[in-house]
């Protein structure tokens, strides 16, 4: 009896220390352990229909210009199509880059089955074509999906003198090109064409400054949309342009006294031409037009 009681504690004791080793090994392995398993799982490939090369809008999709490559299913773009012949002669309206995939919002409705640009003109709009050069077109800087104003220079009837004056802001270039017309000696010659989109009231005008005027474009920046009023410019006008002063009038330039000979240096200064805060704007109501002076 008494070699058990001699026992008991040190049981007691070895269990303690077993119970503390178990809970200590718990707590360090718990501590330098990763917090979160990651499960990599295998994604899966998915054929997306891209343009082997770049496509201008108003185009009619063949197979030549399709291909197909794969992409992660959790990462397929919204209205893609993984088969090439889903959109085969299916119409461009939006360009598309190489390598690009086709999606659907970039292609008009499967009822359309003509190109060109009546398939890509907003509702409303006219697409109207006047003749160039080199110069109009700013040397070939000028390319479909830019932006231009128009100016023309024309013959002011009010003030018998030739005006120029911008007449359009910020038109859409719907294409360019080269035809080939024959010129006054009867050779054939090739003639620019730029074709604009605008409203009829706008084809009006355009129309008229290309008939009765000669036409310029002025190239807009991409993130360039405002609207600015002008009165246009005379001859007379732009020759008050930075115009030099003689503050000296009477004086002549050099003058000899002597045997030395002094030179009389006129004073200049440049003056800008003057700024109006009025402008005049059109209002077209029907087949009535009226104009309207305000103030800015």
């Amino acid at each position: 009896m008494g070699n058990i009681r001699t026992f008991v504690p040190i049981l007691l004791s070895i269990l303690i220390a077993l119970a503390g080793s178990y809970y200590l090994y718990q707590w360090v392995k718990q501590k330098t352990s990763p917090d979160k398993v990651v499960t990599v799982t295998e994604s899966k490939a998915i054929p997306v229909v891209v343009a082997k090369a770049g496509i201008p809008w108003g185009v009619k999709l063949t197979p030549e210009m399709l291909t197909t490559t794969p992409y992660l299913e959790e990462s397929l773009p919204k209205g893609c199509f993984s088969k090439s012949e889903d959109i085969v002669d299916r119409i461009v309206i939006a360009q598309i880059g190489e390598g690009e995939p086709v999606l659907e919002y970039r292609l008009a409705p499967v009822s359309m089955k003509t190109g060109g640009v009546s398939a890509i003109l907003e509702s409303g709009k006219r697409a109207v074509s006047v003749k160039g050069n080199n110069v109009l077109g700013i040397a070939g800087f000028i390319n479909p999906g830019n932006r231009v104003d128009v100016l023309v220079t024309i013959e002011d009837p009010d003030k018998e003198m030739d005006v120029t004056k911008i007449v359009l802001e910020n038109i859409l270039v719907l294409a360019s090109g080269r035809q080939i017309q024959e010129n006054g000696k009867g050779e054939a010659a090739p003639v620019d064409v730029y074709t604009l989109e605008v409203t009829p009231d706008q084809g009006e005008r355009l129309t008229l400054a290309a008939t009765k005027g000669r036409l310029q474009f002025a190239l807009r920046g991409a993130t360039d949309s405002d609207i600015v009023l002008t009165k246009g410019v005379t001859v007379p006008e732009m020759l008050k342009s930075l115009l030099i002063v003689d503050a000296n009038p009477g004086k002549p330039a050099v003058s000899s006294v002597g045997s030395s000979t002094k030179r009389n240096y006129r004073k200049i200064k440049y003056i800008a031409p003057k700024k109006s805060n009025k402008a005049t704007i059109e209002i077209i109501k029907g087949l009535s037009l009226t104009r309207k002076e305000i103030t800015l």
